[in-house]
């Protein structure tokens, strides 16, 4: 019988398997690499394309927070403006107002009343001054009540003064103003 040797082909075999394993092992690890490598280059465009996006729309916010903060400035300036505009309205309004008031109070002091001081407020009018008796002053508080631009007349001081005599007085006195109410509904500036 004949013996053949079949252990160099069988290592053969071996090293051609094992290199075409090694060859296969290497073009998967190159091929993966390659993917990851892939993969990195794509995700690190998408970052680059988000973080551009981001700048851009960051600095249009700043811009238009700019822009919102201008509107801001302008809404407050046309506030101050209207309440400008509503003062001088006002001035305007009530400037033949005070001549009523001051026509009526003249109206009001009967004689033997002598008006020292006047202050006004924005709803009432302190009235101090000298009198004759107290008699006086109570006809001067009486025509104050009566009339349409007066009401609530409070005497807030009386005292016994020589110089207008045995029964003279010096006397404090405090009315409350009545304000006409605006004719016609008011007209919004805005």
């Amino acid at each position: 019988m004949t013996t053949i040797n079949l252990l160099p082909w069988r290592e053969e075999a071996r090293e051609l398997q094992r290199k075409a394993f090694l060859g296969k092992l290497i073009a998967s690890a190159l091929s993966g690499f390659a993917l990851v490598l892939l993969w990195v280059f794509l995700a690190q465009n998408q970052l680059d394309n988000q973080n551009s996006r981001n700048s851009y729309l960051q600095s249009n916010i700043a811009e238009m927070d700019k822009k919102v903060a201008e509107i801001s400035q302008l809404k407050n300036k046309k506030q101050e403006m209207l309440s400008r505009m509503k003062v001088i309205q006002d001035l305007q309004g009530n400037r033949s107002e005070i001549v009523k008031i001051f026509d009526e109070l003249v109206r009001a002091v009967p004689d033997g009343t002598y008006l020292d001081s006047l202050e006004l407020s924005e709803a009432t009018f302190k009235v101090s001054g000298y009198s004759e008796s107290n008699s006086r002053i109570s006809t001067l508080m009486r025509n104050l009540d009566m009339s349409h631009k007066y009401a609530n007349s409070n005497l807030t001081r009386v005292q016994h003064d020589a110089r207008m005599g045995e029964q003279g007085s010096v006397f404090d006195l405090q009315v409350e103003i009545e304000r006409p109410a605006p004719a016609g509904p008011e007209r919004s500036l805005q």
